[in-house]
């Protein structure tokens, strides 16, 4: 996903970005007694109303939470257009105060804001929001799609990247499974732990670490891993790097310790920078756009809010497969990065 990086110095610039990135709107919203400052972005309505997070973190100022909401709208845009979901993209950010006297008020005001918009953006847990604030937001409306009634959307959206990480095996090695695979998983929590168990039932071999021990332990008893530091990772000899903790883990510092053939794995904003895509094409190294290949989450919670079965919302997600094969398909045939390719193949979809 290329990044947005220009400067929003003042209220000129942003109008000017916002019509030539084609965003459909930005909200602000100001509660002074509550202290909150909270911002949503709504990037494309084209498909459907837009969908995603509500991020409540600090910001060393507002430019950098607008800037934060823009990108990750568009994200969000990209992403569900790749997806094929009946939905736009849209992000909302909380500029997390110092001090707040009242949670449940401070998420009440937010459910209110959301409210107002009538069903043009539609709300879900993300960096620094819980379930709990999920459950405050849904007693103010009903455009909330993750609260503590809904099932943990992590093995739906392993399930995502085991099918791109079946395309990319079928692209690269023509194989249909995974016998002596050898899959380095960097972070085993939620989703790294059912990654972890599906690709064991294929036959794959694991090297994964953690910094939490427990998780490392359960896969190295549960599947027979193997185990390294998280320093280590990066240059344990493998079929497929598959990265499901951090993001901006493709870097500088990084790229030359890559001894792999594959990356895909479900953690964000995976490429630290856009030149690093076009990095590890010169390498060789075939990498899964992650904003398709862990888009298994939001398949599920869109199905689940639209009130559809978890089973057919897994046939969409298995259907990643053949959107992810089409992707390397294409870089091989124009000699593109992979994430270019997504994004002019999501830039088609959403203004064509």
């Amino acid at each position: 996903m290329q990044q947005i990086d220009k400067k929003l110095n003042n209220i000129d610039d942003i109008f000017e970005f916002t019509a030539h990135e084609k965003f459909s709107d930005l909200h602000f919203k100001w509660n002074e007694e509550l202290n909150l400052k909270a911002i949503i972005a709504i990037h494309s309505t084209k498909f459907g109303p837009s969908l995603g997070g509500c991020r409540f973190i600090e910001y060393p100022n507002t430019d950098s939470a607008v800037i934060d909401a823009l990108r990750l709208a568009r994200g969000m845009s990209y992403k569900n257009a790749m997806a094929g979901l009946n939905y736009g993209g849209g992000k909302a950010v909380i500029i997390k105060p110092r001090e707040m006297p009242d949670r449940v008020a401070f998420f009440e005001a937010f459910g209110e804001f959301v409210n107002e918009l009538g069903g043009r953006y539609i709300t879900a847990k993300d960096s620094g929001s819980t379930l709990e604030d999920m459950d405050v937001i849904a007693s103010k409306t009903n455009y909330v799609a993750s609260t503590s009634a809904m099932v943990d959307p992590s093995p739906f959206t392993a399930l995502g990247v085991k099918q791109g990480i079946l395309a990319a095996i079928e692209h690269l090695y023509q194989k249909k499974d995974l016998e002596d695979m050898h899959v380095a998983i960097q972070g085993v929590g939620y989703v790294g732990y059912y990654l972890a168990k599906y690709l064991h039932e294929l036959g794959a071999r694991l090297t994964v670490c953690d910094i939490d021990q427990t998780a490392v332990r359960r896969c190295v008893e549960e599947f027979g891993a193997s185990q390294v530091a998280t320093n280590e990772i990066y240059s344990v000899p493998c079929d497929i790097f598959s990265p499901c903790a951090l993001g901006a883990i493709v870097n500088d510092e990084t790229l030359p310790l890559l001894h792999c053939k594959i990356i895909a794995g479900a953690a964000n904003n995976q490429l630290a920078q856009i030149r690093h895509g076009q990095a590890l094409f010169d390498k060789g190294i075939l990498y899964a756009p992650d904003y398709i290949i862990n888009a298994g989450g939001v398949i599920h919670a869109t199905y689940k809010y639209d009130n559809r079965s978890d089973e057919q919302a897994n046939e969409k997600i298995i259907n990643l497969y053949e959107v992810l094969l089409h992707v390397f398909e294409q870089s091989k045939k124009e000699q593109k990065p992979t994430d270019i390719i997504a994004d002019e193949i999501a830039y088609a979809k959403l203004h064509n």
